[in-house]
């Protein structure tokens, strides 16, 4: 009995021991499967890591440690029709802000308003303008900084975190204001600019072309910029230069302006003060050798940003400063219309070279007396002594005898009318007035008294100096229309040449060459003739072909007895000069309009009369003082 009982207990042993075995295999199974999903998960985590996201966590690791900034590209050089650098670049020094190199902000403008002398709310605003900008993206907070700022900032740079200095290529311009409304200025890009542009080229605080060919031409002088590696410490400083990839500079542009002539013409006019505009063009292909606007613009303002009171002072100078007045300005041709009067009327065969019409010095049109410019009268007058003195009646009749609807159209075949497609920004098309554009306008119909002013350049007519010139150069040329054109080549930094000067024939006149050599006849009887009205231009040994105009501003019946000197300067009346020479062989036509400068011949000839003198320069004779000619 004893042993079965022992049997029975070692069974129930043995029982007991396999549950047991089976619950720690159990519970060995659980544990081994929770390692094996931690070591997994690990495993898992290594592989998304280093493998699946490595390159993108190495990216970030290494914006910790390496710097990346962009670098500007010098934009390419501005320079005349012979080689002469107009605008190159130096460079400038400029104070940045890196706002996730800095702790306490508002304490660091503190510091630096006083040591660059500016306004802390410039700061701020600056600031607050690139918001949206990763903060790693420096602010640029002050342009242009001298040498002793300069040095103060680099000696104290560790007792201002965040605060950087940015090199980047500024302007220079090496004739001073010469032709600044053509070349133009550059300026931080706006929000709205940075909307419209591809910005993988452009990031806010770039430096754009504002106005002028520096806007017109932006993608060819802008270049493509660089990239510099750099490693920096905790505290953002830079410890060594690890890459960089070098900016490439922007294409070089010549252009057709001679700044000999430019010059000159720009002196003449600041020499006496004159508010108004200079064109000369090569008749025979287009292209402009000057192209002045005075007064001018002071470049150097806005170098490193102009100021707000120095902004204000151009808005408000009335004299107009911002407007290029060779292509935005819009003026009553005066006088020099006759020369479009002239050809209406012997195309039309209402008059000929042996026309005779009396002025007696007044011209009377239903209850009207309508005035010469010489109260006295001319007496007996064909066309060459009509053009020569000017004579106001002899084209009033003219007019007349044509009508409106004739002289617009022989207008708009001169390019009256409609831009001449310079390149240049808002040039304004003049006016040349209809019937049909008077009822659309006013709802009235056409008086035909309105006719004899337009006649003589009054009235609605408006033309923009430059559309003076090509004028003029069409009747030089015989009739034929060249677009105006700034670029002699483009020249990328290779030395290549990737763009060339080519002229661009726009239209031609189809009249009788007499026609055109009447009123060339006429036109050096101007200046040639004893009685030509610009006489005072002659000069020795060339032989020139013009005509004068002085265009009315407004009659106010306080001044017209009065002195023409003792009128208040913006009641004067616009003086206009055009010329061609030589008349044998037209080569250059020269057009002035002076703004209130009362008189074509006094006012505006004298600097067409320099600019000519320099073109011909050596092929005139030489000036032999008047002591040595009595000898």
């Amino acid at each position: 009995m004893d042993e079965w009982k022992h049997l029975e207990e070692l069974e129930e042993v043995n029982e007991y021991d396999d549950e047991a075995l089976d619950s720690q295999k159990k519970r060995l199974l659980l544990v081994s499967g929770i390692l094996f999903c931690f070591v997994a998960l690990i495993l898992f985590r290594f592989w998304s890591l280093q493998i699946h996201k490595g390159a993108e966590y190495s990216k970030r690791a290494d914006t910790n440690r390496v710097r990346v900034r962009e670098v500007v590209a010098p934009r390419g050089n501005i320079l005349d029709r012979k080689g002469r650098e107009l605008v190159t670049n130096r460079p400038s020094f400029n104070v940045v802000l890196v706002r996730e190199d800095s702790n306490d902000i508002d304490e660091l403008l503190r510091k630096l308003s006083r040591i660059v002398d500016e306004d802390i709310s410039v700061f701020w605003k600056r600031i607050r303008e690139a918001e949206k900008r990763p903060r790693h993206i420096p602010v640029r907070l002050k342009e242009d900084v001298d040498w002793k700022t300069l040095a103060y900032l680099e000696n104290h740079n560790q007792e201002l975190p965040g605060i950087r200095i940015e090199v980047l290529p500024a302007r220079v311009y090496h004739f001073g204001d010469m032709a600044s409304h053509t070349i133009g200025y550059l300026g931080e890009i706006s929000r709205r600019e940075l909307e419209k542009q591809d910005t993988s080229v452009y990031r806010g605080g770039d430096l754009v072309g504002k106005m002028g060919l520096e806007s017109l031409r932006e993608a060819d002088l802008r270049g493509e910029k660089g990239l510099s590696f750099s490693e920096v410490n905790a505290r953002g400083f830079e410890q060594q230069l690890l890459k960089s990839i070098e900016p490439l500079p922007g294409n070089e542009i010549h252009l057709t302006i001679d700044s000999d002539l430019q010059r000159v013409a720009e002196e003449v006019m600041m020499s006496a003060d004159k508010s108004g505009a200079v064109v000369a063009m090569e008749v025979k292909t287009g292209r402009l050798l000057a192209l002045v606007s005075t007064p001018p613009l002071h470049l150097e303002d806005f170098v490193g940003g102009i100021s707000h009171a120095k902004w204000q002072d151009l808005l408000d100078n009335p004299r107009h400063p911002f407007v290029h007045k060779a292509v935005q300005g819009s003026y009553p041709p005066a006088s020099t219309y006759k020369l479009i009067t002239a050809l209406a009327g012997l195309a039309k065969g209402v008059i000929d070279e042996n026309t005779v019409i009396y002025c007696p010095g007044y011209y009377v049109f239903g209850n009207r007396r309508y005035r010469c410019w010489k109260h006295s009268g001319h007496g007996a007058v064909s066309l060459q002594r009509a053009l020569s003195e000017s004579c106001d009646v002899y084209f009033y009749q003219v007019g007349q005898r044509v009508g409106v609807d004739t002289l617009a159209d022989y207008a708009r075949k001169f390019g009256l009318g409609e831009p001449t497609g310079v390149e240049l920004e808002h040039e304004k098309s003049g006016l040349v007035p209809t019937k049909k554009w008077k009822k659309e306008r006013d709802g009235v119909r056409w008086q035909d008294g309105e006719t004899l002013s337009v006649a003589i350049g009054q009235s609605y007519n408006q033309t923009t100096p430059l559309q003076i010139c090509q004028l003029t150069a069409m009747l030089a040329n015989g009739g034929k229309r060249y677009l105006p054109q700034l670029i002699e080549q483009v020249v990328n930094p290779d030395g290549e040449v990737i763009g060339q000067f080519k002229p661009v024939l726009v239209d031609e006149l189809n009249e009788d060459p007499r026609y055109l050599q009447l009123i060339r006849q006429g036109m050096v009887e101007v200046i040639q003739g004893k009685q030509g009205t610009g006489r005072i231009v002659r000069i020795e040994g060339l032989t020139m072909g013009g005509k004068t105009g002085t265009a009315q501003v407004v009659r106010v019946a306080q001044y017209k007895d009065m002195k023409e000197e003792d009128i208040p300067y913006q009641f004067r009346d616009h003086a206009w000069f055009t010329a061609y020479a030589p008349a044998e062989d037209p080569e250059i036509a020269v057009t002035v309009l002076v703004e209130h400068g009362l008189h074509g011949s006094s006012g505006a000839g004298p600097v067409a009369k320099a600019v000519m003198q320099q073109y011909f320069g050596e092929r005139l004779p030489p000036i032999i003082p008047v002591a040595e000619r009595k000898k």
